[in-house]
């Protein structure tokens, strides 16, 4: 069995959408799943972790490990997955969180596919998912697409590359924080393929080509459109689009 890949756009509402994650690890592990939870640790790592803890408890049954990473550390995932039958990459500081992964982009995708390992991404998780990952900015050759306070402490966008478990660039918070500006002008520019922004407390499970949408929020994805521009349309709960 393959793993899946579950984005999360942010957001503590709306436990049930870890439910799809859950019940896939369970699946793999063929009990009560452990998780594994990476968080970039910024001096709370530990109150972070039982935050992703209480919320993954009231999503299933489930048995939450924390996998602290100080910051500018690395993640190093072989002994890692041994013992976890579900990967959560939490959320913070997206920038930080894909030098984290630098060292191991390919490594990770391949031992994931290899055990049958699936992904979640919470906010940040999600964005570094993709294969060219928006990392952050508010900027877009000084002309501001997004609100600054959603820029990650930088000022220009910044696409840099991402784990590759999906082929679309990923924004989050996107109703929340208005960051669907910014995936945007990452699309209209060809930084990237096409992108999906994702709002809070909704979920894009990907899976057998196509990312089917559950929660509360909707899901935005953003395709190139004619004469330089972009085409976007959202989804709801239930609906699924296709990935080419």
């Amino acid at each position: 069995m393959s793993g899946s890949v579950f984005l999360i756009g942010g957001g503590w509402d709306a436990p049930e959408v870890y439910q799809p994650f859950l019940r896939r690890a369970a699946a793999r592990g063929g009990g009560v799943p452990r998780v594994g939870c990476v968080i970039v640790d910024e001096g709370d790592g530990a109150e972070q972790f039982e935050r992703y803890a209480g919320v993954l408890g009231k999503a299933g049954p489930c048995a939450p490990v924390p996998l602290l990473v100080p910051v500018g550390g690395r993640f190093e995932p072989e002994g890692v997955l041994d013992g976890v039958d579900g990967l959560l990459v939490c959320g913070g500081l997206t920038p930080a969180y894909q030098e984290a992964f630098v060292e191991c982009l390919d490594r990770l995708p391949r031992l994931l596919a290899e055990r049958g390992v699936p992904y979640a991404g919470f906010s940040a998780g999600a964005a570094v998912a993709a294969r060219r990952a928006v990392v952050g900015g508010w900027l877009a050759d000084g002309v501001p697409v997004c609100p600054e306070d959603t820029a990650e402490d930088l000022e220009e966008i910044e696409v840099r590359a991402g784990l590759g478990l999906v082929p679309f660039a990923v924004d989050v918070h996107a109703a929340q924080w208005g960051t669907l500006g910014r995936l945007v002008a990452v699309v209209r520019r060809g930084e990237v393929p096409y992108g999906v922004a994702v709002d809070e407390n909704t979920l894009v499970e990907v899976a057998g080509g196509s990312g089917r949408v559950a929660g509360l929020g909707r899901v935005h994805v953003v395709r190139p459109g004619g004469e330089g521009g972009v085409a976007v349309r959202s989804y709801g709960a239930g609906e699924v689009f296709g990935l080419s």
